[in-house]
């Protein structure tokens, strides 16, 4: 190949490289601080309320504080607001007015669990149960044979709330859903893994000592009932008034020889939470615009709700803030920037034939840009304009992070939904970009630590941005 033929495919070709090929060998120990600081940050917040408040913990560290109506808001103040203990919203407030816009970066907290029923108590052979309702997209299989822990709060009629830990800390007891075994399971391996284990077999095991004498009746359940009243003060009717959620019992670790990579619960989407919340609370200067750091609750079931993205907490939140500069909320909105901070599916090799090898997300290759996301006919996507995708482009080139532009599998394999389309909605120009995942939505899901890494700086880009 002639000198001028490797000149033109270097100067026209997409040529994207491997991150460790790309890498500073400097930058080797910030990955690793970078991601043993969240792995820190996962083990903490393994539900919305106790990432929110691990969230505003590290906030406040760093010198932000809650925000109160009708305060004075003043160039590089650092506020926070928190919705409902379940949702978090940061702003450092920028040299230029909000006339100008804000950088936005907004990502969610909430993940794929179980979730206890309203009554959820029972015992039926003289075993103790929870009955729960899955809450986001699982794969019911996955969470058979797993331990699980239970995290939450149980609101009482005379307004207290007690919180429920069992299973994290040492020496706890912990869950678990039981599975047939395969001696007996022909039936149950010949239906598809859809339906192979129903919805309402996801049931908790509680115990199975029994108190009290032999005629007395579900004693396997009291005895339950009475270890929660001793230790919470709780009764049954009490159910009815909490918010309880299974997840799975294990922190975060290394995965791999080399310990490239990051494996555990909840990457979906605390991986990009914390990137944008990092990315805020590290900066050391007064940024040009507002950067605004959202921390929504609620996405994985369409981010309904009034800790949802689509709830007017947000709208509320920054027409507070506009209101103290004497600015109408929608002329910020219409000159902000947000990236949506929303993982994407890594290519598998074990499962080639769902992906679109040229548009894929690959691990090591940084954070991937997603111009729309979708299903199908990019049903529930914001698609995002040429323009938008430029600008992050070079913002993220001028920072020197490593990006890919990916879809989430093949056009017709399935598809999936960001907060994107509701902040675009409001008429901020909107793209997502996150961390590539492997078995996404997954009890134990596996990030690349560079790609973490790199969406950390692409979200520092953006609230730094100047224009």
């Amino acid at each position: 190949m002639s000198e001028e033929i490797k000149d033109l495919k270097k100067k026209l070709f997409s040529a994207k490289k491997n991150g460790y090929d790309r890498l500073n060998a400097a930058e080797l120990p910030l990955v690793d601080a970078y991601c043993t600081g969240y792995m820190a940050y996962l083990d903490a917040g393994k539900t919305e309320r106790l990432c929110a408040a691990e969230s505003i913990r590290l906030a406040e560290a760093k010198g932000y504080r809650p925000y109160v109506r009708g305060m004075e808001v003043k160039i590089g103040d650092k506020l926070y607001v928190c919705n409902r203990g379940k949702a978090v919203m940061l702003a450092h407030i920028g040299r230029k007015p909000l006339s100008e816009g804000a950088q936005i970066a907004a990502a969610h907290i909430d993940a794929p669990r179980l979730d206890l029923k309203p009554n959820p108590l029972y015992e039926d052979s003289e075993l103790a149960y929870f009955k729960t309702h899955y809450y986001g997209g699982i794969r019911k299989y996955q969470w058979v044979t797993v331990p699980l822990e239970l995290h939450g709060v149980v609101a009482l009629k005379d307004g207290r709330s007690v919180t429920v830990n069992i299973g994290a800390d040492a020496g706890d007891p912990r869950l678990v859903i039981t599975d047939l075994l395969p001696h007996l399971g022909q039936e149950q391996a010949k239906k598809p893994l859809g339906v192979a284990i129903p919805g309402e077999t996801l049931n908790l095991l509680l115990g199975s000592r029994p108190i009290g004498d032999e005629e007395d009746t579900s004693r396997v359940k009291l005895a339950v009932m009475q270890l929660l009243h001793e230790k919470y003060g709780i009764t049954e009717d009490d159910f009815t008034s909490a918010e309880l959620e299974a997840v799975p019992a294990m922190n975060a670790c290394d995965i791999g020889l080399d310990r490239s990579m990051i494996g555990a619960y909840g990457h979906d989407d605390r991986v990009c939470s914390y990137a944008a919340l990092k990315a805020l609370l590290d900066l050391e200067e007064t940024p040009a615009k507002t950067a605004v750091c959202v921390l929504a609750d609620k996405e994985e079931i369409g981010s309904d709700g009034v800790t949802g993205m689509q709830s007017a907490a947000f709208d509320t939140f920054m027409e507070d803030l506009c209101d103290a500069q004497g600015v109408p909320v929608r002329v910020c909105f219409e000159k902000s920037f947000c990236l949506s901070a929303d993982v994407t599916a890594a290519y598998d090799p074990d499962y080639a034939e769902v992906y679109e090898k040229r548009n894929a997300a690959f691990l090591n290759y940084g954070v991937g840009l997603c111009k729309y996301t979708g299903a199908r006919g990019k049903s529930g996507a914001s698609d995002a304009d040429a323009e938008t995708v430029a600008y992050v482009r070079r913002l993220f080139d001028d920072a020197d992070v490593f990006w890919q532009i990916v879809e989430l599998g093949k056009v017709d394999a399935g598809g999936g939904g960001t907060v994107a389309m509701y902040m675009a909605n409001r008429n901020i120009s909107t793209l997502d970009a996150g961390v590539p995942v492997l078995s996404m939505h997954a009890p134990f899901e596996v990030v690349a630590k560079l790609d973490c890494y790199e969406t950390y700086k692409g979200m520092r880009a953006v609230y730094l941005a100047e224009n």
